[in-house]
C-alpha cells in the first residue's frame, strides 16, 4: 500500500506538472510552490514530516546559492520571535520598523520556513535543515537534496496575481504589494486566488490605487495571530521611542499599536474585496485588528473580518459594504469617518459592538441596512451599540440607521464614561427605526437619555454615503 501510495503521488505531481519534491530521511518531503524550476521568489518553504513535528531550539534552516554564498538563515531557537521588514515599513521617524513573526510554524505534519527577506530572480537556491531544528529528524546537508530555481523576472504590470500554490505571479500577497512601485500613481489590482495566506500584511503610504481582489470570502482567507503582545504597545513599550506609527493621529496613544493588525495599510485609495481576513489571535489575547486603515478613501466589499478585540479600526475615511464583521470589543473602531452599510455584525460575546473616536472636525461611524446578530451563548441584553470615553471623546458619534437587531442589544443601548450625560453634551449618539431580526419595531425607550431617535428627514440625509464621507463617493463594485 505504501509503495502503491508512494507512485500515486509522484503520477499526480506530474500531471500537474510540479517538479517531484526531494527525499531525506524516509517520508520527509521538501517543497516549494509551483515548479522547483520556476518558482516565486517570496515562496515559503515546506517540510512535510510522517508524522506531526516538533520544533526543537537549536540549529538553523539555511538557504543558500547555487555557488554557496549564504541567502536566508532561520534559526529555530528565534522562530516563534523572529523579526524582519515587512513592506518596507518605516516610523514616522523614518526608522524601518521590524515586526515580530513566527519564520517556522508547524500545522499537522507539515512545517512551513518564512525566510526573512525575498529570493532573486532567476536564481538556483538550495537548503540544509540543521539536526535539532526538529526533534528527532537528522536534519539534510547534501545540497543536492532540496534544491529550486526562482522565476527569470520580476513581474510587472497593472494586474499581479497571487496563488499559494505557486501558480501565479507571487506566493503571497505582500509579494504582490511589494511589486507595487512607491510613489505609484495608476490604478494596480492584485487578484488572490483560492487559498489560505498565513501573513502579515502592509501597505506602505506611498503604495496608493491598490485593489486587493479575492476569490470569494469562503475561497481565499488571509490570516495571522498579530496582536498586541506581539507588535503593539505591550510588545514595544521597551522597544524605543523613535519606532513609532506613522501618520499618527492620536498623538500620545498611537504610539506603536499600528503595527499590531493583521492587515494593516497606510496608504489612501485603497480597495479590498472578496476575501477573509483574519485575526487568529485567541479570545482574551489583546488587540488584535485583522484590517487596519488609516488613511482617505478606503473601500471595503464582500469581506468577512473576524477577530476577538478591535476587528476593524478605520482612520480617514472608509466605507464597507455587504460585508460581515464579527467580534466582541469595540470590533469596529477608530477615529475616522466610516460608513458600513448592508453588513452583518456578529457579537461572539458579552461586550460592544462600536467605539467612535472622531473630533469635532469629522463625523464618527454610521451604520446603515446592518443586521447585529449574536454567536451562540451571547446573553441577551449583554452588548451595547457603541460606548465612548466622553471625557476624552467629547464628540464622538455613532449612528444606527434601519437596522436589525437581536436581543443581545441592552434596552440602553450605548454607554458612556462617565456615566454622566451632563459631560456628553457634544457627543452624538443616533438611531432611527431599529427593530428586530424579524422586523418588528423594538421598545427604544430605555436608551440612554443623551441619545436619541432621528427624524425621518434627518435619516434620509445621513443614509448617503456622500454627505457622510464629505461629498467623497466610494462607488461600490456591484460584479
Amino acid at each position: 500500500m505504501k509503495a502503491s501510495l508512494t507512485a500515486l503521488m509522484a503520477a499526480t505531481t506530474l500531471v500537474l506538472g510540479l517538479a517531484p519534491p526531494a527525499t531525506a530521511e524516509a517520508g520527509v518531503r521538501f517543497s516549494v510552490p509551483g515548479r522547483a524550476k520556476s518558482t516565486c521568489a517570496d515562496a515559503p518553504l515546506t517540510i512535510r514530516f510522517p508524522s506531526p513535528p516538533t520544533l526543537d531550539s537549536s540549529g538553523a534552516i539555511e538557504v543558500r546559492r547555487a555557488d554557496g554564498t549564504l541567502a536566508d538563515r532561520i534559526e529555530a531557537a528565534a522562530a516563534k520571535t523572529d523579526r524582519k521588514n515587512i513592506g518596507a515599513a518605516l516610523s514616522d521617524t523614518g526608522l524601518p520598523h521590524e515586526f515580530s513573526y513566527e519564520s517556522i510554524m508547524i500545522d499537522g505534519d507539515t512545517a512551513r520556513v518564512y525566510p526573512h527577506r525575498q529570493f532573486e530572480y532567476g536564481q538556483e537556491y538550495y537548503v540544509t535543515v540543521d539536526p535539532g531544528v526538529f526533534t528527532g529528524f537528522d536534519g539534510v546537508q547534501d545540497p543536492r537534496a532540496w534544491r529550486f530555481t526562482t522565476k527569470k523576472h520580476a513581474p510587472q504590470g497593472r494586474r499581479l496575481t497571487v496563488s499559494a500554490s505557486g501558480g501565479g505571479d507571487f506566493c503571497t500577497v505582500q509579494g504582490a504589494v511589494d511589486a507595487v512601485p512607491t510613489g505609484n500613481q495608476t490604478p494596480v489590482t492584485i487578484d488572490v486566488r483560492p487559498g489560505v495566506y498565513t501573513e502579515i500584511v502592509y501597505v506602505r503610504e506611498d503604495r496608493p490605487h491598490i485593489t486587493v481582489r479575492g476569490a470569494g470570502a469562503r475561497r481565499t482567507t488571509i490570516q495571522y495571530a498579530n496582536n498586541d503582545l506581539r507588535n503593539g504597545d505591550k510588545a514595544l513599550s521597551d522597544g524605543g521611542p523613535a519606532d513609532v506609527c506613522p501618520r499618527r493621529v492620536l498623538e500620545t496613544s498611537d504610539l506603536h499599536n499600528c503595527w499590531r493588525a493583521s492587515f494593516g495599510v497606510d496608504a489612501a485609495d485603497f480597495r479590498i474585496s472578496d476575501v477573509m481576513l483574519r485575526n487568529t489571535t485567541p479570545d482574551g489575547g489583546s488587540q488584535a485588528e485583522a484590517f487596519r486603515g488609516n488613511n482617505e478613501r478606503i473601500v471595503l466589499e464582500r469581506v468577512d473580518l473576524r477577530s476577538h478585540q478591535d476587528t476593524l479600526r478605520l482612520q480617514g475615511k472608509g466605507f464597507v459594504t455587504d460585508s460581515r464583521i464579527s467580534g466582541d470589543t469595540d470590533f469596529v473602531w477608530g477615529t475616522g469617518t466610516v460608513f458600513i452599510q448592508d453588513s452583518v455584525l456578529e457579537s461572539t460575546d458579552s461586550g460592544y459592538i462600536s467605539q467612535s473616536r472622531n473630533d469635532a472636525t469629522r463625523p464618527g461611524a454610521v451604520f446603515v441596512r446592518t443586521r447585529l446578530t449574536r454567536a451562540a451563548g451571547v446573553q441577551d441584553a449583554s452588548v451595547v451599540l457603541s460606548r465612548s470615553a466622553v471625557w476624552r471623546f467629547t464628540h464622538s458619534q455613532a449612528v444606527f440607521i434601519d437596522t436589525a437587531m437581536d436581543a443581545h442589544v441592552a434596552p440602553v443601548g450605548w454607554q458612556i464614561d462617565p456615566n454622566d450625560c451632563a459631560q456628553a453634551q457634544s457627543a452624538s449618539f443616533w438611531e432611527y427605526r431599529s427593530t428586530d431580526l424579524s422586523g418588528g419595531a423594538i421598545d427604544t425607550s430605555g436608551r440612554l437619555p443623551c441619545s436619541r431617535q432621528l427624524t425621518a428627514e434627518e435619516a434620509k440625509q445621513w443614509s448617503e454615503p456622500s454627505f457622510v464621507l464629505g461629498g467623497w463617493d466610494p462607488e461600490p463594485d456591484h460584479r
